[in-house]
């Protein structure tokens, strides 16, 4: 990844950071995701982020496309996997589903933001798409149109 990539990724996920610590100052933790999810698509928003909300992913499972498979919670600027949660900590299951969010997108980088956290900084948790996690997992092109098995 080029040094410039990797400013604007994390310009990016700074901007998403940034919009979750607003969301979670303003609203505290103890609300449902789905109100979480709102307030950082409006915040988002005004931060001018290009973002998608509850994109559906299709598998590819011995080479038939499972439609609708999964969702993201948000795609941001079709490089970024935001996964929001409202748990007491996170599992491991919490990330392995990113991972897996990651492998089917092709995205450099995901975030698990937990806001059942006193301080949403405890919450948050950066991952990146690196070949270490690659496992056997396929997904379509990418929006580089890059298959995630040809970045690597």
């Amino acid at each position: 990844m080029a040094l410039a990539d990797l400013r604007e990724l994390n310009v990016v996920t700074g901007k998403v950071i940034a919009a979750g610590i607003e969301v979670h100052r303003v609203l505290g933790p103890g609300l449902l995701e789905a109100a979480y999810l709102a307030c950082m698509v409006t915040e988002l928003r005004e931060h001018d982020l290009d973002i998608e909300v509850q994109r559906a992913l299709p598998l590819i499972y011995k080479n038939v496309t499972v439609p609708c498979a999964f969702r993201v919670d948000l795609l941001v600027s079709g490089c970024v996997v935001v996964e929001l949660k409202c748990v007491s900590e996170f599992l491991a299951i919490h990330q392995a589903q990113l991972l897996t969010y990651l492998k089917l997108t092709g995205c450099p980088v995901g975030l698990l933001m937990n806001f059942q956290v006193p301080v949403l900084k405890q919450g948050i948790r950066r991952v990146l798409n690196t070949p270490d996690n690659a496992g056997g997992l396929r997904g379509p092109a990418d929006d580089c149109g890059r298959s995630p098995i040809e970045r690597h």
